[in-house]
Parts: structure tokens; C-alpha cells; sequence
């Protein structure tokens, strides 16, 4: 059974709806230049899945849905387009969700500023309204997505990354966005550390759960039939490939990562490793991980309080791990 985003998004789809105005006033400027520019942003905004975390994490708690809810979701998506936008300089990419990044139309210098910007504003708007407790938490958020990142760069040249380092690098990457989002939606409507943290845990399972899907994703077929592959011309170290790797001799092992070392780019030995990957098990066993994070982080829900809106995340945990793109 195909799981429904308009269904899951029903408890706070007027909640939803009216964080579009508030998060395009948030981004508001007197400069026409960076207007124009945070209106191409909120024109190609994605499917919107961290607010959604945020909003039900905070209906869970408490139905009534706070002004504080609506300023946190801003500001995780605040703080994350920011992020975004720089990783795009720092990548060289242009493109991001089928439409121009920021630096391809604008270029790089204009790009850095509007991150910057959108930061500066992530800033302000909690500053403004004294909402200290969720600057702290998305704050800590953005500090371990830059370290992750960072640390994927450092391991990266090896192509040596162990199965404990891949979670240390995907736990502040990725994981750690998520897990704000529902710390955050929970902070919005109760100050009360144990329950805060539950939600950050519960946010950090299905954050790992996401990103080990994408992996999978990755080492799909494209519209064409052809295997994208992506990872492995970026050299990028995913479960599926270090759990392959981990189960390889040493002239395997010596074979792959040449491979991926000196002909990342030629679609044949592209295709080479995802079959390797599949022969040593490593898809199989990286489904198996995400099962049991999607299992842990259900664990963790049904400490809530029982609800709609508890169901509805239930509901996305499993849209994330279940998606196709």
C-alpha cells in the first residue's frame, strides 16, 4: 500500500499552509536583488518533509499548535536552506531538485551572501522573540552537519571509511537535521528536557534511516534503465559499498576502489561495483539496518502520547524508508 504525504500532512495541513506565508516573511529583505533570489528559493522548495516533522512532533505534545512551532519550523528551514546553498558552492552543483542552484544563475560570491543572509535571519527571527532554547538546538544542528561534512572530505581520500565512522559521518550529516526538527516541534510547545530529548533520538533513528536510503536509492536504476550510481562517481563511501567491501579478499578489495579511484566516470566500471555490491551482500544488508532504525524509531514514538498526529509520524517514518526518489 502506497503511503500518501497529503494524508500524513492532513493534521496540520492549515499549519502547513500558513507556514509558506510565514517562512517567505521571514525571508523578506529591503534589497531587490536578494528578494528576487529568496523567491526563486521558496518557488522550488521540495516536498517540505522537516517542517512536517516539526509540526507533528508538536501536535503529538500538544494539539494546539503555538506561534513558537511555526517560528521553529522557520527556522530549521531557515538554517537548512542556508546550508544548502553553500553545500551547492562548496560541490560545484548546478542543480538541485531539477531546477538552477543559486550559484549557477547568480554565481558563487552572490550565492555565499544569501547563505549567509538566510543564516543571519535563522538568527534573528529566535533572537527576536527570545526563543533561545530552539536557537540552541537547530545552532547544534548546523555546528554537526558542518563536522560531518568536513570529516566525509577527510575520510573521503582514503576510500578507508569503517562502518563506525560512515554513522559518526551520516548521524552529524543528515541524521542531525532531523532529529532538531522534532526536538524542535516538541521544544515549540513543552519545555521539559526528557521529552525533548526523546524526540531528538526518535529524529536522529529515522534521520539515519533516510540517509541510508538514499544510498539505496542510489545504486538503483534511472528513468533509461541505466544504474545511477551517483556515490560512486562522487567517491563517496555508503553502507551498501563498506559492508561489501568489509566481506571482500584483499585483491577484491584492491580491484573496487582502483575502480572507483581511476574510472569513477566510465559507466561500465560504474556498474561493475554496484555488481560487486550486490554479490557481496550489501544492499541486502543495509535494507536490514534501515528495517531495524525504522524498528528503534517506532520504539521511541510509542513513548508519546497516543494521537492523530503520533499515528502521522509513524506514517512519514515509513514514507521516508519506503520513497523512490
Amino acid at each position: 500500500m502506497s503511503i500518501n504525504l497529503d494524508q500524513i500532512r492532513q493534521p496540520v495541513a492549515r499549519d502547513m499552509d500558513l507556514f509558506e506565508d510565514k517562512f517567505k516573511n521571514a525571508m523578506r529583505s529591503r534589497v531587490p536583488l536578494l528578494d528576487r533570489i529568496t523567491h526563486y528559493i521558496v518557488k522550488r522548495k521540495g516536498k517540505q518533509i522537516r517542517p512536517l516533522f516539526v509540526f507533528l512532533s508538536a501536535g503529538m505534545i500538544n494539539e494546539e499548535v503555538t506561534e513558537s512551532t511555526h517560528r521553529g519550523a522557520a527556522l530549521v528551514e531557515l538554517l537548512h536552506t542556508a546550508t544548502l546553498v553553500h553545500d551547492d558552492v562548496v560541490d560545484d552543483a548546478y542543480e538541485r531538485r531539477g531546477f538552477f542552484s543559486i550559484n549557477a544563475l547568480w554565481k558563487n560570491k552572490i550565492a555565499v551572501l544569501v547563505g549567509d543572509y538566510l543564516l543571519s535571519k535563522g538568527l534573528l527571527l529566535s533572537l527576536e522573540n527570545k526563543e533561545f532554547h530552539l536557537l540552541e538546538i537547530t545552532s547544534d544542528a548546523v555546528r554537526r552537519m558542518s563536522e560531518g561534512e568536513l570529516l566525509q572530505i577527510e575520510k573521503a581520500r582514503r576510500l578507508d571509511i569503517t562502518e563506525e565512522v560512515y554513522f559518526e559521518i551520516i548521524s552529524n550529516k543528515t541524521a542531525s537535521l532531523i532529529a532538531s526538527c522534532c526536538a524542535v516541534g516538541v521544544a515549540s510547545v513543552k519545555q521539559e528536557a526528557s521529552w525533548i530529548e526523546k524526540a531528538r533520538q526518535f529524529g536522529e533513528k529515522v534521520g539515519l534511516a533516510f540517509q541510508i536510503k538514499d544510498d539505496l536509492l542510489d545504486l538503483g536504476n534511472d528513468p533509461t534503465g541505466k544504474t545511477k550510481g551517483v556515490d560512486i562517481q562522487e567517491k563517496k563511501m555508503t553502507l551498501p559499498l563498506i559492508h561489501a567491501l568489509s566481506k571482500a579478499d584483499k585483491s577484491e578489495k584492491r580491484h573496487i576502489i582502483g575502480l572507483i579511484k581511476n574510472h569513477n566516470h566510465k559507466r561500465e566500471k560504474v556498474a561493475e561495483v554496484v555488481r560487486f555490491i550486490q554479490q557481496k551482500g550489501g544492499i541486502a544488508y543495509a535494507e536490514k539496518v534501515m528495517q531495524q532504525l525504522q524498528y528503534d524509531a517506532e520504539i521511541l514514538l510509542n513513548e508519546f502520547p497516543e494521537n492523530i498526529y503520533r499515528e502521522n509520524l509513524r506514517q512519514l517514518v515509513a514514507f521516508t524508508v519506503n520513497r523512490n526518489k
